[in-house]
């Protein structure tokens, strides 16, 4: 039988514990590198827009991220820096996205359960994002976001100040998503794993959406039900496990991220 990171024995693999600081450091940071070589593979990194971040486990008020001007698709462990609460990279060489920090560093002071975020430029959520609305249950996995996602509806440009991302993470709220108007998507999770995955699912959310709704008018989910398909596969464990299965498929293709 094949083994896989959420399959052992035949059964399922909860979250990981870690023994040490270090440990966990290093897992955070193989998530982190693996989740934007997917988004690179999704089509997510368009320009020079877009971060993941995660909290170090040890440093709280700082977090990991992707360099600024390295495309998601060549990031490695390695490359990754790590920035404090003023914005300074603390260790590693590459450059700081000054966006980033904006953004990032105030949904991480917000949110102490939040161990990582993801926002990029991509297509139908950026599309979908000047409608200035929140998607609807039309499907079992957009009922996900049901009632568990937000809209900043006050788009001022680019966000280059902590006071835009302070405005940011208010809106963001106790949701484990935005959708920022004319500006793209948001998502966050106790995980890279569950912020990269919910992240993933809202972009299909709202490329479906679009679709559906250039032809006819979509017929949502009633409310008791989509509520209860928000609360079992929009929890944090399933945000983490669905996510897996792309982290196999990448690290078997790619092994090099984690160098």
């Amino acid at each position: 039988m094949v083994q896989t990171s959420i399959v052992r024995n035949g059964t399922l693999v909860k979250p990981p514990t870690f023994t040490s600081v270090e440990a966990e450091r290093r897992h955070r940071k193989e998530r982190l590198a693996a989740a934007l070589r997917i988004f690179a593979h999704l089509g997510f990194a368009q320009g020079l827009g877009g971060h993941i971040t995660v909290r170090d486990p040890e440093l709280t008020d700082h977090f990991w991220v992707n360099p600024f001007g390295i495309h998601f698709s060549r990031v490695r462990v390695s490359d990754l820096i790590l920035v404090n609460s003023e914005g300074k990279v603390v260790q590693g060489d590459g450059a700081l996205n000054q966006a980033a920090y904006a953004i990032h560093s105030q949904i991480h002071e917000a949110r102490p359960d939040v161990v990582a975020a993801a926002h990029a430029h991509s297509f139908y959520g950026k599309t979908w994002s000047s409608l200035g609305r929140l998607i609807d249950p039309i499907t079992q996995d957009s009922a996900v976001f049901y009632q568990d996602h937000t809209l900043f509806d006050d788009y001022k440009g680019v966000v280059l100040d902590t006071s835009e991302g302070k405005r940011i993470a208010e809106g963001l709220g106790n949701s484990k998503a935005a959708i920022l108007r004319n500006h793209g998507l948001l998502t966050v999770g106790h995980s890279v794993d569950e912020a990269a995955w919910w992240f993933i699912r809202l972009e299909d959310a709202t490329k479906s959406q679009l679709l559906v709704e250039a032809v006819g008018k979509p017929i949502p989910i009633e409310h008791d039900l989509a509520l209860s398909i928000q609360k079992r596969n929009g929890s944090h464990e399933a945000g983490w496990r669905a996510f897996q299965y792309l982290w196999d498929e990448i690290t078997r293709d790619q092994p090099d991220l984690l160098e």
